[in-house]
């Protein structure tokens, strides 16, 4: 008998699911659709911090979960025997104005506050090469902090160490257990209806894969676009967000303008190739926040869920506070993260 059963095998249940079965717990983790189905079956997996200014408990929480990150992403690897695609390069970002070289300075000074001696946010100068995003003013925004992943092959990854501990995706099957409801924009489309309001919803996103080999370099962030080096040799550009949509798995025009501005922003991304387009959506809460905790008026049921487009950023840390929860019964989901934020 498991003492744990996890609804969904998106990054949110198979996180949590590791880190159970780290702690010795029995699971089992069902998903019909199988690993990485959903959103978390993307292609781009920026893992980027939020500013460092205003400072508060969400991204308190972000910060400790990108630096759990490297030890997270290694250890899965090395049980499961495939790779993730995680890598901590930082990131670059283009300083349009003068009043932008002056807020990025500021931001170094609460980076290093807030950051310590974990990371740095920094004022550099262009140096010109083609993997540098063009820059008005001349200077560029580097951090790191920032790091990457490949979200298909980092859920593939979790699977596969989920395999070597003894537990394998369930296509159906029956709660034992505590169960933890990761199941994404169905999950939250089935909230709604419960509760009678809008608890959450998915949210359209676009991407593209490109075919340039930019390995080891850091990932880019300009004209409101992630260009994310990954190191099967190939280019993540994205993405589009949709609240109003007609298709939820098709691409259309709104990508095409994604890869133009990521070819003019990238000097090296000019003739590459688009390898693959990708579409799908993305579970959002009301709050925007991750929604995690006990589900109200249902024992012995949790939720983890709104993972949006920070999911794969928070994803070590969240797996450590609902095991904490549902293992030990000790509840450290920071305010504004809890499933009643949002009902």
């Amino acid at each position: 008998m498991a003492e744990i059963t996890i609804r969904g095998a998106g990054i949110f249940g198979l996180s949590v699911a590791w880190a159970c079965v780290k702690r010795g717990a029995a699971v089992q983790v069902i998903d019909p659709f199988g690993p990485a189905s959903g959103s978390s079956g993307g292609i781009v997996g920026a893992l980027a911090p939020h500013v460092p200014e205003k400072w508060n408990a969400k991204k308190a929480f972000q910060l400790d979960s990108l630096l759990k990150a490297e030890n997270f992403w290694s250890e899965v690897e090395a049980v499961g025997g495939q790779q993730s695609g995680y890598a901590r390069k930082g990131r670059l970002q283009p300083i349009l104005n003068d009043r932008g070289v002056e807020l990025a300075h500021l931001r170094a000074e609460t980076a290093q506050e807030f950051w310590q001696d974990n990371a740095v946010w920094q004022v550099v100068q262009s140096t010109g090469t083609d993997w540098e995003p063009a820059s008005p003013t001349g200077w560029l925004i580097y951090d790191t902090l920032s790091a990457l992943i490949h979200p298909r092959h980092a859920c593939n990854a979790l699977a596969m160490a989920l395999h070597a501990k003894g537990v394998a995706v369930q296509a159906d099957g029956t709660d034992q257990g505590q169960v933890l409801w990761a199941t994404g924009v169905a999950g939250l489309q089935d909230m709604s209806a419960i509760y009678d309001r809008v608890v959450g919803a998915g949210e359209k996103g676009q991407a593209a894969l490109l075919a340039h080999d930019a390995r080891g370099l850091p990932q880019l962030f300009a004209n409101g676009v992630h260009i994310i080096p990954h190191s099967d040799g190939t280019v993540a550009v994205g993405s589009t967000t949709e609240r109003y949509f007609d298709s939820a798995d098709e691409t259309d025009a709104q990508l095409d303008d994604v890869i133009a501005k990521a070819r003019a922003a990238v000097p090296a991304l000019a003739k590459a190739q688009v390898i693959e387009r990708w579409a799908g959506l993305r579970p959002r809460s009301h709050s925007r926040a991750p929604m995690l905790g006990a589900w109200p008026d249902r024992p012995n049921h949790f939720i983890a869920n709104g993972g949006f487009k920070i999911g794969f950023g928070m994803a070590p840390k969240i797996a450590e506070v609902m095991a904490d929860l549902m293992l030990d019964g000790r509840d450290t989901i920071p305010d504004g993260f809890r499933v009643t934020d949002n009902l």
